[in-house]
């Protein structure tokens, strides 16, 4: 397999703040990606910028080349393809929905309610808030363009940390929470979806790529944090052990308390 010609044989280290930004990167292109199309996508897959700005945040973070695919004929195809696998579908409903919310399996028994406010919590604790006048996606938090861009800011938070020597911990352990309680099940749904109803074959190539490849290197990142700021504890699941100190924890409303990062 080559390598990216702009990259030579080294790779940043697993400790770097070049490497956390490669994260930034592979996250916030996704985030793109996945908001509703616009002509600048579809240029941006057409002359193959979009790849390489991705292709080198992939090989920084993962050693591997990611597959380049083909674009489609034209910004209308992606718009067509976008919106009969994540909108309307094929009979008015949409194949899979790019809303969390809208999967039983990802509420954990919670409320749809209950279950915003924790998506929310996680934005609010570090000053953000899901976009309010964002195309495709006002006032939705839980969906997946917000809930990517937000991992982004986490590893944008991460490398800035590293860059000053400071401790990147809290961040990461922001990271492994948000992708483990919220972020994996919805790329995992979405993929799982897709394959069931063979939806795939109408997306645009590289959207078909992301869908595929983003559950998997999610996981591959979650182990790597667990390594690196310990295991994640599913606050929902129930022990007859009383909770580990500095993990999180949720009150009768089922809300979780997300201090721990401070």
């Amino acid at each position: 397999m080559s390598l990216p010609h702009t990259h030579g044989q080294t790779l940043p280290g697993g400790d770097s703040p070049e490497r956390a930004a490669a994260k930034e990167t592979l996250w916030r292109l996704s985030a793109a990606a996945f908001s509703h199309p616009n002509p600048e996508l579809q240029e941006a897959f057409a002359s193959g910028r979009f790849h390489q700005a991705f292709n080198e945040a992939w090989w920084a973070v993962t050693g591997q080349v990611w597959p380049r695919s083909p674009a489609s004929p034209d910004f209308s195809s992606l718009e067509a393809g976008y919106i009969i696998a994540f909108l309307h579908g094929r009979k008015g409903k949409p194949l899979a929905s790019l809303l969390a919310g809208e999967y039983e399996s990802l509420l954990a028994g919670h409320t749809r309610p209950v279950f915003m406010l924790n998506v929310t919590a996680f934005y609010s604790h570090f000053g953000l808030q899901a976009a309010t006048q964002d195309e495709g996606h006002h006032d939705e938090p839980d969906h997946l363009a917000s809930m990517l861009e937000f991992v982004s800011v986490l590893a944008h938070m991460e490398a800035r940390a590293l860059t000053r020597s400071q401790d990147a911990a809290p961040y990461r352990r922001a990271q492994r929470d948000f992708l483990r309680r919220h972020l994996l099940g919805l790329l995992q749904a979405i993929r799982e979806r897709l394959r069931d109803q063979d939806g795939l074959d109408d997306l645009d190539p590289t959207l078909r790529q992301l869908v595929l490849d983003l559950p998997d290197f999610g996981e591959r990142l979650v182990t790597e944090l667990e390594a690196r700021v310990g295991r994640y504890h599913d606050p929902d699941a129930r022990s007859g052990s009383s909770d580990v100190a500095g993990e999180a924890r949720s009150d009768s409303r089922r809300v979780v308390d997300q201090n721990l990062w401070g």
